[in-house]
């Protein structure tokens, strides 16, 4: 609980800092910061419900902040991504619904008005210990554990503001399962009793930012990874695929509803399959989903 606590503070913490660079902004700076943080709630309650149903209250809370530097032929993109989320149903424990840290990282050299020469960073973790429940003594991921680190060079296509296709031959991704337990368990890909599994590929990331209609923003990024070096040849022809889309309509200035879809696949991750009792009958690479929806109240900096 104390981790979920500091989260929270961290998280406005990070608002008020970008609130303070927002408003101290040279006017003739190089630099553009923007942000947002965003708080949402949800509580069902029943008495004597003659239909029957279970109490439950969630809340998530989501803060990203983004700094973009443009100067002559050079550009450079970052953003950190915070998403966390807890959820109650009845007399269960509390659990997240949500987790993740996605900080990224684009610098660019503009060959002509579309194209630019451009390197990638970007990491991917979470927060907080996530369990297989009912059985909520068994760790299934926590901090690193996944931890994904992708580094890329390639060449970024813009042909409008609001569209970017980065392409790379040349990429290197490493997925670090820093937990000894699921280390030895192979889980999230690495071999058993290993650490780190470092691939070496292609990808190809598209991202898509754009007020479509008044008062609907959609942010979808679809992000294509091949390891064209995998040991074993016939994995070589597998693509990891992961898609998140967000989309918020603002009600007013604090007011905002959110749709959010996240498709993962990735062919190193055995996604366990259970019979009715719970046993497990064998594990195999799954497409994984996640959606949400929320209304919420939500700050701004620009």
């Amino acid at each position: 609980m104390e981790r979920k606590i500091t989260f929270l503070f961290t998280m406005v913490f990070l608002t008020a800092n970008l609130a303070w660079a927002e408003n101290n902004e040279d006017p003739e700076s190089n630099w553009k910061f923007k942000g947002f943080f965003q708080q949402a709630l949800n509580q069902v309650t029943f008495t004597n419900w003659a239909a029957g149903g279970e109490n439950s209250f969630a809340s998530t809370s989501q803060a990203r902040f983004d700094a973009n530097y443009k100067k002559n032929r050079y550009t450079w993109e970052n953003y950190l991504d915070l998403n966390y989320g807890l959820i109650k149903i009845a007399d269960n424990p509390m659990r997240k619904n949500i987790d993740k840290i996605d900080l990224f990282s684009k610098l660019g050299r503009t060959i002509n008005d579309n194209f630019s020469y451009t390197a990638i960073l970007n990491f991917q973790s979470q927060f907080d210990k996530g369990y297989n429940f009912p059985n909520d003594s068994v760790v299934v991921s926590r901090f690193m554990a996944p931890g994904y680190l992708t580094a890329a060079l390639g060449f970024d296509y813009k042909p409008f503001e609001f569209l970017s296709i980065f392409a790379s031959p040349t990429t290197g991704k490493f997925t670090f399962v820093l937990d000894d337990d699921l280390s030895e368990q192979g889980a999230f890909g690495v071999e058993p009793g290993e650490k780190v599994n470092p691939e070496f590929g292609a990808m190809v990331r598209i991202e898509f930012v754009k007020e479509v209609v008044t008062n609907v923003n959609v942010n979808s990024r679809i992000v294509l990874f091949n390891n064209y070096t995998d040991s074993d040849v016939s994995n070589r022809k597998n693509t990891d695929v992961d898609w998140l889309t967000q989309i918020n309509m603002p009600i007013n200035t604090f007011l905002t509803v959110t749709l959010g879809f996240h498709l993962l696949y990735d062919h190193d991750i055995k996604i366990p399959k259970l019979d009715d009792d719970g046993v497990e009958l064998y594990r195999r690479p799954t497409t994984q989903m996640r959606q949400q929806f929320g209304i919420g109240l939500v700050y701004n900096i620009r």
